[in-house]
């Protein structure tokens, strides 16, 4: 994977169009890409949840298909990451830690019928410019250039701390569908064109999710895809 576009970041609509790459990360872009992790998840995400050099050495060694980054001028300004797996060993209740093999991916299964998202991100700065979408759609054409079923990854609902006291996490999914209440991960992935299919409980350390993660897939239209 590797391809270039335009995206433009300024005030008020004045810039000009800057060149943005996606590519495959290597060993040589890690100390970027922690840093990456740094300005995308501050406290209360937990620090100890940013990549390692020693998970992304496997990334990049088991499914560096998988493994995509933004760059611009130089600099790594976003990322994803993801794994292929066979969703009929784990299920819809999942963890983040058992399904990512703790972000390891040693679990990467070549054989799996669906591309899972472990993570994606972009840092504050860019994150108006439509590079995560970029990079979401990078990993659908991976998803159709494998034959795979789907893309299917879980969404943290920052949002929903706000309602817990009055809203399942189905219910509050329900209502930022209906357009009544707004959540910025759950709009993202639906701009995205995600679907959401499910809730995983106790999926993260997410105070802001109450540890529950909304599950949004995107189904391969060239293929036919059962669960």
């Amino acid at each position: 994977m590797h391809k270039s576009f335009y995206v433009f970041n300024g005030v008020n609509g004045k810039a000009a169009p800057v060149k943005t790459v996606i590519r495959q990360y290597t060993e040589r872009d890690f100390e970027a890409m922690i840093d990456v992790q740094r300005e995308s998840f501050p406290p209360p995400y937990p620090e100890e949840l940013w990549w390692s050099k020693d998970q992304m050495i496997e990334h990049i060694s088991r499914f560096p298909q998988g493994a995509l980054c933004a760059e611009i001028g130089g600099r790594i300004v976003g990322s994803m990451t993801g794994l292929m797996i066979d969703m009929k060993d784990y299920g819809h209740d999942h963890s983040w830690e058992t399904i990512t093999d703790n972000g390891y991916i040693r679990n990467h299964n070549p054989n799996g019928d669906t591309l899972y998202v472990a993570d994606i991100c972009v840092i504050p700065e860019y994150r108006k410019t439509g590079i995560g979408k970029w990079l979401m759609q990078s990993m659908y054409e991976t998803v159709v250039q494998l034959g795979l079923g789907r893309l299917l990854g879980a969404g943290r609902m920052p949002g929903y701390h706000l309602y817990a006291a009055e809203l399942t996490p189905d219910q509050y999914v329900d209502r930022v569908m209906a357009g009544e209440l707004q959540d910025p991960v759950i709009n993202f992935l639906l701009r995205c064109g995600r679907t959401p299919i499910g809730i995983a409980a106790n999926y993260l350390d997410d105070e802001q999710s109450g540890n529950f993660a909304v599950l949004m897939e995107w189904r391969n239209p060239f293929t036919t895809y059962s669960e």
